[in-house]
């Protein structure tokens, strides 16, 4: 049964993963482009900015700054945008696989011992809490940025800061259902009083404990940086989405669990 689980969340997320990126192509990539065009728009401003006077010290910077495009171009050349495209597909395909794979063990590991009675509404909220932990609790205090926003010298701190955030998403999942089902004696209201409560009480105060991070750089047009947060969370809307109706359907059964 554990084997038919994991095939079924296996395919679940590979389609889930390609209607990601088929959202993610179709919304993201063109506030990537607009990003990217910025970018080197800013880049071709600054260069010849030290070429000035004639001196050596220009002649220096001219060359610098010529080799520094040149390094831009080369690495653009390394992988082109059609490349990147591609991989797009490619990557959220694979990271659907991993995904899936492991949903359909948690799946495995809760069915019958919490959360709905039916396989079907199990599959959705198993999925619905993922994305609360996984995705949206992290990117309330980091959310995504297009390219030409962030230091290069702070990509280790931030990817640090956003792994501690998934952790406290998941602990703070954790903690909803344990106090969900401690509650279960009471009235219905009161039980999710409490649920939310235990869920929201230690992300606030992890927030308001964990360094803001404010990379923008000034000037960056506020409704392009909008509309690529907006495009980044609702690729993973749909991945989740996709892969709770879609493990949902594969894992149906006309008996109750």
């Amino acid at each position: 049964m554990i084997t038919k689980l994991i095939v079924r969340g296996l395919v679940a997320g590979l389609l889930a993963g390609l209607l990601a990126a088929v959202f993610a192509y179709a919304v993201g990539e063109p506030r990537i482009d607009q990003a990217i065009a910025l970018e080197e728009a800013a880049a071709a401003v600054a260069a010849p900015a030290g070429d000035v006077g004639g001196t050596a010290t220009g002649t220096h910077s001219h060359e610098a700054g010529t080799e520094e495009a040149a390094h831009s171009h080369g690495e653009e050349a390394l992988v082109s945008r059609n490349g990147q495209r591609f991989g797009l597909f490619l990557a959220l395909g694979l990271y659907g696989l991993a995904v899936g794979g492991l949903f359909a063990l948690v799946y495995a590991a809760v069915r019958g011992r919490a959360g709905p009675r039916s396989e079907p509404a199990l599959a959705v909220t198993l999925a619905a809490a993922a994305f609360l932990a996984v995705v949206l609790v992290p990117f309330v205090k980091y959310p995504a940025n297009p390219p030409a926003v962030g230091d290069p010298g702070t990509i280790g701190q931030r990817t640090v800061l956003y792994l501690v955030a998934v952790a406290i998403g998941l602990l703070a999942v954790a903690a909803g259902v344990a106090a969900h089902r401690y509650a279960s004696g009471g009235e219905p209201w009161v039980r999710w009083l409490v649920t939310g409560a235990a869920v929201l009480v230690p992300v606030v105060a992890a927030w308001a404990l964990m360094p803001r991070i404010a990379e923008v750089p000034r000037g960056f047009p506020a409704d392009l940086l909008w509309d690529f947060r907006v495009a980044s969370l609702g690729t993973q809307v749909v991945f989740w989405a996709g892969i709770g109706v879609l493990f949902a359907f594969a894992a149906r059964r006309r008996t109750p669990v």
